[in-house]
């Protein structure tokens, strides 16, 4: 006899930011909603975790007392359709640390650890998706086959909303803006 899957109502209906917002932590985890929908993410790589604990340690300690970098927590873009995003590093105000949702104008930086299966969506949908929600930087880590990271900034022309590529580091970010940071990535 086979077991037959039913997949819970919320996987197939569009949800308000009331709705999202009833549910517990523990029901928020490991998904997304973008423009009302759930989108399940798969847990990802020891690898792709610790790249986004350093990369976060290291933007914390370069972005002084105004600024916190944490990772696995929603950015609210819009409330309707509901559009979340967990990015894997976030920039924020220090002093929006107790105000949920966070929004993009607490936010200065976003960052994404590409991991397979999320290509496409790092690359080319969150890069627009921020840009248009005005977050002033995106970084995109990229895990190259040698083991050593490569890391791609952008950086928001508020006139567009769109990005503009900044600089690329392999290994070693020596980054100046959105401040003064160094961050050894090859040393995993």
């Amino acid at each position: 006899m086979t077991a037959k899957m039913v997949a819970p109502s919320w996987m197939h209906e569009q949800i308000t930011a009331e709705e999202y917002d009833s549910w517990s932590e523990e029901q928020c985890s490991g998904i997304e909603i973008v423009d009302g929908m759930v989108v399940v993410s798969p847990s990802a790589s020891k690898r792709h975790h610790r790249l986004a604990r350093i990369l976060a340690n290291a933007l914390d300690g370069a972005a002084g007392a105004d600024w916190n970098a944490d990772t696995d927590f929603d950015v609210r873009l819009q409330d309707v359709p509901l559009t979340n995003r967990r990015p894997d590093v976030v920039v924020y105000r220090a002093d929006t640390i107790d105000v949920t949702p966070t929004r993009p104008e607490h936010v200065l930086l976003v960052a994404e650890v590409v991991s397979p299966g999320s290509e496409t969506t790092d690359r080319i949908v969150k890069v627009d998706q921020y840009a248009k929600a005005g977050i002033g930087f995106y970084w995109r880590i990229e895990q190259a086959a040698t083991g050593v990271p490569l890391v791609y900034t952008y950086i928001l022309d508020p006139a567009t909303k769109t990005y503009r590529e900044g600089d690329m580091f392999t290994g070693v970010v020596k980054a100046v803006a959105p401040f003064s940071v160094e961050i050894d990535l090859g040393q995993i």
